[in-house]
């Protein structure tokens, strides 16, 4: 039953987005003549940009496989986050986690448990820097530090509630060395600011104007669409968050609908290019994929 409701809520999520991207465009139609004409310079800006996010990402991988003393070369590792994140954007619900979560278990021996706790560490880094960005740049610098101690506050308790109760179940302990953590907190600080300087672009595109301070506090929000992103690429729930947060970032709504429209797209290209590599290197049959059971992992 909850399954039901689940899709009926994703349906109707995507359904609604749709509906106002298609509203938008049919009352303001030079956004189509916009993307037409992109400059090819933003364009590979953006792709060159999502390339380093990818590349960030694939060393995020790297570091939570040291974490395990396990290794991945890097030609599995490349294709390995191509197919996740193509299967995450194109296939139901949370696709991309449990096919990496399968993955890992089947092919380098990482139990679920392992894997739940490096996500957990991989999330809370996530969270921590989108809260500086999504008030550093426009609320004083007192409110900024107490929001910060609060989400790292609140994710070490996560963490330590995890390990109390799934002790027995993980197995090895993991490497957490201030070495091996500083990587994965850097790498996806490069991940988050190339996202952020991407939605820049976008923004600047729309004709935004947006300093510095509302890009970061736009880029932090629209980050905690991961938390609860039930659709393809958060589709409809990112678009939410910012529109319930204007009163931060303070860019207005027209804006950023243009702005999302802008971005899907890029995406979409760059996840064309890694689909032209996935095919072409055949991905599927090196990392056998079929030998994989693709359903909700249970805890080993």
């Amino acid at each position: 039953m909850k399954r039901h409701l689940k899709a009926i809520l994703v349906a109707g999520i995507l359904v609604l987005t749709v509906l106002a991207f298609a509203y938008y465009i049919h009352k303001h139609p030079d956004i189509v003549t916009q993307l037409k004409h992109m400059p090819r310079l933003t364009l590979l800006a953006i792709l060159a940009l999502y390339g380093v996010w990818f590349i960030a990402l694939a060393l995020v991988t790297r570091a939570v496989l040291y974490m395990y003393r396990k290794h991945m070369s890097l030609q599995e590792n490349f294709l390995f986050n191509a197919y996740s994140n193509l299967i995450n954007f194109f296939g139901p619900g949370q696709s991309g986690p449990i096919f990496r979560g399968a993955y890992l278990k089947k092919r380098h021996g990482l139990g679920v448990k392992q894997y739940l706790f490096t996500l957990l560490i991989y999330y809370a880094f996530y969270g921590v820097i989108s809260v500086f960005m999504a008030v550093g740049g426009v609320r004083p610098w007192w409110q900024t530090l107490i929001l910060l101690i609060g989400a790292a506050g609140g994710s070490a308790v996560i963490l330590r509630w995890f390990i109390r109760k799934n002790r027995a179940k993980m197995g090895e302990q993991p490497l957490l060395n201030l070495k091996n953590l500083g990587f994965m907190f850097a790498m996806t600080a490069v991940q988050l600011a190339a996202q952020a300087i991407i939605f820049g672009i976008e923004l600047h595109n729309v004709g935004a104007g947006a300093s510095p301070g509302q890009v970061l506090a736009y880029t932090g929000v629209a980050n905690f669409a991961l938390f609860v992103a039930l659709t393809p690429g958060a589709i409809g729930i990112r678009e939410a968050f910012l529109a319930f947060s204007q009163g931060l970032h303070h860019i207005g709504g027209s804006t950023i609908v243009a702005a999302n429209i802008v971005d899907r797209a890029g995406f979409l290209v760059f996840l064309g290019i890694l689909f032209v590599f996935v095919i072409s290197l055949h991905a599927k049959d090196k990392l056998r994929v079929k030998d994989l059971q693709l359903n909700e992992p249970k805890a080993s």
